[in-house]
């Protein structure tokens, strides 16, 4: 028997993170899957992170994407997960929920190798998805709208291929031409077959392309070639007019620009001057800011250090491939660069956080690598070294707790109350807490304002008589009242049409929509 249940707190760690405009056309949000929780998280104007929705789904959250269909203001979210279905979101902001804009179902249920969930990603054009599997099964959706402007989505279109592993998934921007996604695979067919084991040795991956013929509806095979054996990650690369295209190949030690008929750039990624030779640099996450004029990627090693990537190019031909160490943070699954100038950061273990930029990583005493000046020597390519920093292109701003991970755990009435209290190990290295818990409701502080005095009454009212949550705080002092708003923020106004030189004895909302104030005449 299997049955559903609800926690008295949701999980705190956070597996997946995405950027996008859900709300509306100008507001910078970020969604984030903790489990089987799907949050709508939104930084306010004073940097403090709100969560603004957060929806139990009941299932495994695997892989979250972000798309906007061309000539639309908002995004949609593609949700992967372990229902065996492709689920496509949309954010209502009068209701405050997420709306199910279409499910379309093409396997079992549960995280299984061949069911896809485990990798999702949207054409830069909102025509097109795809959703794979970590062995052989990827479909393609078509995404278009009716006459209604409704969004619509195609029949699957497969781009399967048996004996494949799948290392990674993207993308291609490709402007306005058919969609393309690039994959990492590797094939085991000989290794399968070979008793010996020499095959499997000798197994090579491959960078492969999946074209999208919309004239023809069909998924082709495009273009294969040979990618270094430790690549684990891509990263698109912004193209249409707005840069080359193609892929950031993020392998061990090496970043790699690669695409259809051009040749190959290679740069080394710094390295620590204490990491020992044995030991490689590998990619883990990475966030991408694109403009017209200029654009560049943020990549986080496994030891948390962030590097500043960018590509020097003509037209369609990129001639250099910069790598510059910008700041050293806590390892993080997902990056999310906003265009409000902050940082969101999703950290592995202990606390998320909010970070602002200060500094755009052009200083020259920073430690930089380039594929122009790359030296080739017997024992390999000669590595670049730096030695990590304080912060200093970027400062923390806020803080959301996380417990993750879970280290040990006991219950024990230590401070003889009438509940007894949980102390947890959380965290790791120096990171690391002992975190004691009550049982209850937290509260969240959404806002500080200092007060001139002390009050003398404190009222909430409703801006309108239908409205579900108030609109308005009144507080009274003995010669004066102050009126705050509530909004996304709490500020003061003056707006109100309250007396404010005087004492409030009492304040209400009529039905008509207009606020009655009793105050103290000064006589």
């Amino acid at each position: 028997m299997f049955l559903y249940n609800l926690t008295l707190s949701r999980p705190s760690g956070i597996q997946c993170a995405i950027y996008g405009n859900f709300s509306a056309p100008k507001a910078q949000e970020i969604v984030v899957s903790r489990g089987r929780i799907l949050e709508l998280i939104r930084p306010g104007d004073n940097g403090r992170l709100q969560v603004i929705l957060s929806t139990d789904i009941f299932g495994c959250i695997r892989s979250l994407a972000a798309f906007r269909l061309t000539g639309a203001q908002r995004d949609y979210i593609i949700v992967g997960s372990d229902s065996g279905r492709t689920v496509i979101l949309d954010y209502n902001k009068d209701r405050n929920q997420f709306n199910k804009v279409h499910q379309e179902t093409f396997g079992r249920s549960g995280c299984r190798r061949i069911v896809p969930g485990q990798y999702v990603a949207a054409d830069p054009k909102g025509r097109a998805c795809i959703i794979g599997a970590l062995e052989k099964q990827k479909f393609v959706y078509v995404l278009n709208r009716d006459s209604a402007a409704n969004l619509t989505i195609s029949s699957p279109l497969e781009a399967h291929k048996s004996h494949n592993i799948v290392f990674h998934m993207c993308a291609l921007d490709c402007g306005f031409d058919n969609p393309i996604f690039a994959a990492i695979e590797l094939d085991y067919s000989d290794a399968d077959q070979d008793p010996t084991g020499d095959a499997a040795a000798a197994a090579q991956k491959h960078l492969t392309y999946y074209e999208l013929d919309l004239g023809l509806n069909h998924v082709l095979r495009k273009w294969s070639d040979p990618v270094d054996n430790g690549a684990n990650l891509l990263i698109p690369v912004p193209g249409g007019g707005d840069g080359p295209s193609g892929v950031l190949v993020c392998a061990e030690n090496f970043l790699i620009y690669r695409h259809q008929g051009h040749d190959e750039i290679r740069t080394v990624l710094p390295r620590r001057e204490d990491l020992s030779g044995d030991r490689g640099v590998l990619i883990v996450s990475y966030a991408s800011h694109k403009k017209k004029a200029y654009s560049f990627f943020l990549l986080q090693s496994e030891y948390g250090d962030i590097y500043k990537a960018t590509l020097v190019y003509e037209g369609d031909t990129v001639t250099e491939l910069k790598v510059k160490y910008f700041d050293t943070l806590p390892v993080c699954v997902s990056l999310a660069v906003l265009k409000t100038g902050f940082l969101f950061t999703a950290s592995e273990t202990g606390n998320h956080a909010l970070y602002q930029f200060v500094g755009t990583g052009e200083d020259d005493d920073d430690v930089e690598s380039s594929s122009a000046t790359l030296v080739q020597t017997e024992e390999g390519y000669a590595p670049v070294f730096f030695t990590p920093r304080p912060l200093k292109n970027l400062v923390l701003v806020d803080e959301m707790p996380s417990l993750m991970p879970l280290i040990d755990m006991k219950v024990a009435n230590l401070l003889d109350e009438e509940i007894p209290q949980i102390y947890a190990l959380t965290g790791r290295g120096p990171r690391s807490a002992l975190a004691v818990l009550r049982p209850g409701l937290a509260v969240s502080e959404l806002a500080v304002s200092p007060l001139p005095g002390a009050p003398t009454a404190v009222f909430t009212l409703r801006a309108q008589p239908g409205d579900e949550q108030d609109g308005f705080i009144v507080v009274s002092f003995s010669n004066a009242t102050l009126v705050f708003e509530i909004g996304e923020e709490v500020k003061e106004t003056s707006q109100s049409g309250f007396q404010a030189t005087t004492a409030t004895l009492h304040t209400q909302l009529l039905e008509d929509g207009s606020i009655l104030q009793v105050w103290v005449m000064n006589c």
